[in-house]
């Protein structure tokens, strides 16, 4: 007998779930906050397109006010989902990211990439790495497209992070962007939000979205200490974000004790929100535990 197209392989109800026909039953409606340029808010944002036949494109969020002329940091941003859903018109992105704009005084650039399973692994990586050449563009002589990076973004104070899949995607930029190097661009850290990486255990998730890989400690996406190029990942800080509750807190904490014991040479730190589950903070953003998720960020930020 023929088995369903249509039956369900993976349930992570309440966001998704996965059918054996290689698509996602993505639950809810879907919600989509417009780019803004409110003059009375405290920052604007913009959508612009990287490339007009993959459709990935970014989101870029200024301060409107700022209190010196100087360039300021430039944090690029990738969103969690699990791969598979998320967007950076999501409101719960788009809130924290604007809200981190506006306390830490940075510019940020949000990514767009496509979406697994439509898009299998490892396009929301490559999305990713597209986006990140794009925005490294514009520190070259004579800058790039777009303007609001070539005015205002210093290129040797960059920051590149994200939270859960995101934080995923944004390790591997990092380790590629140390191996190839692009001339004006210097990454000073990297920020973790309750990451998405292996442990000793296949990930169900992981080998549905990617049946090549082992979804194991031995891929080294899933778990870059055993990237053969880790000692030269970008960046000289890493803040580690991990959640008491957290079903992927104990491989967080994995990659953070086998990356200080990695060939990397840079100083590995984590922070732990004690009582609380995965991605709090982008839910109950006015706690004091959420509070201290946005402190910890915004002095890493304004660090250099």
């Amino acid at each position: 007998m023929a088995s369903d197209p249509k039956e369900i392989v993976l349930d992570l109800s309440p966001f998704f779930r996965l059918l054996r026909d290689g698509t996602c039953q993505r639950i809810g409606p879907a919600q989509f906050l417009p780019p803004s340029d409110d003059p009375d808010a405290a920052f604007r944002s913009k959508d612009v397109t990287v490339d007009a036949e993959t459709g990935v494109s970014v989101r870029i969020f200024a301060p409107r006010r700022r209190d010196t002329p100087q360039k300021l940091p430039l944090v690029i941003y990738i969103h969690g989902g699990a791969f598979c859903v998320g967007s950076v018109a999501s409101p719960v992105f788009h809130n924290f990211i604007s809200n981190l704009v506006e306390k830490a005084n940075v510019i940020a650039v949000s990514v767009e990439y496509r979406l697994a399973p439509e898009n299998p692994l490892p396009i929301p990586f490559e999305d990713s790495w597209a986006a990140f050449q794009w925005i490294a563009s514009h520190a070259a002589s004579g800058g790039g497209p777009e303007p609001w990076l070539n005015d205002h973004a210093d290129f040797r104070r960059v920051f590149v992070g994200g939270e859960s899949a995101g934080a995923t995607i944004a390790n591997d930029v990092a380790i590629r962007a140390g191996v190839r190097e692009f001339a004006g661009v210097e990454i000073v850290g990297l920020f973790l939000v309750h990451p998405f990486f292996g442990g000793k255990e296949e990930d169900k998730l992981y080998k549905s979205l990617c049946p090549t890989s082992s979804a194991r400690d031995d891929d080294p996406r899933l778990y870059p200490a055993v990237d053969p190029r880790i000692g030269q990942m970008a960046g000289r800080r890493v803040v580690f974000f991990v959640a008491e509750k957290d079903f992927l807190r104990e491989k967080g904490k994995g990659y953070y004790e086998g990356l200080k014991k990695s060939a990397w040479a840079g100083e590995a730190e984590i922070m732990e929100s004690e009582g609380v589950g995965h991605c709090f903070h982008l839910f109950d953003t006015t706690s004091d535990k959420a509070v201290a998720i946005t402190h910890r960020l915004v002095e890493l930020f304004n660090s250099c």
